[in-house]
């Protein structure tokens, strides 16, 4: 009987659901997310290598999808390589955020961004409130916009979200962050 080895694309999403479980849900970095993870309504959508001349494409074809299928909640588009310096990742970013603009789909879609890298406007890069936004690979998160405002308003308090969230990973301290991140990537 062989043994089946994951494919680089089957690494990174597993990495990628662990990562959601045991970080954007298990430390609640997102209340929203449990939802959509218990009715298995995330996307998980790898790129091997990021190429700029087909960011569009991907885009257009991911909201297309989702467009199509309700029972998809969100997309996690997760990039195998191209994107691993963070300014670079900004880059492409802006990009995404253009097209969105550009292509009619603001107001319907928005992008929120992660990345290994990540770091907060003022923040040192060694300040644990990076984490909060630290994945195991550079990723745009769709979201529909609709589902968020919901999310929101239904919200007793959404204003202490990012609070709690810099307070969760200050309190956890850096070391235990980067832990939590690399034992994703050994799932």
């Amino acid at each position: 009987m062989s043994q089946h080895t994951p494919s680089e694309s089957e690494q990174a999403i597993g990495a990628t659901k662990a990562w959601v479980d045991a970080v954007v849900v298990g430390l609640n970095f997102c209340p929203f997310a449990k939802r959509e993870v218990v009715a298995n309504s995330i996307r998980y959508e790898y790129l091997h290598k990021y190429q700029k001349s087909h960011l569009k494409q991907f885009l257009e074809r991911e909201i297309q999808l989702l467009n199509a299928n309700t029972d998809i909640e969100t997309t996690l588009l997760i990039f195998g390589t191209g994107l691993e310096g963070f300014y670079d990742y900004l880059d492409a970013l802006d990009i995404a955020d253009e097209w969105i603009d550009n292509s009619g789909h603001r107001g319907t879609y928005q992008i929120a961004s992660f990345h290994p890298d990540y770091i907060f406007e003022g923040e040192l890069s060694n300040s644990p409130a990076n984490y909060t936004n630290r994945s195991p690979f550079p990723m745009f998160h769709l979201l529909r916009e609709s589902s968020l405002e919901k999310a929101i308003h239904a919200h007793k308090n959404p204003e202490q979200i990012p609070i709690d969230n810099i307070r969760m990973a200050t309190s956890l301290g850096e070391d235990k962050l980067k832990a939590l991140l690399r034992a994703c990537l050994a799932q």
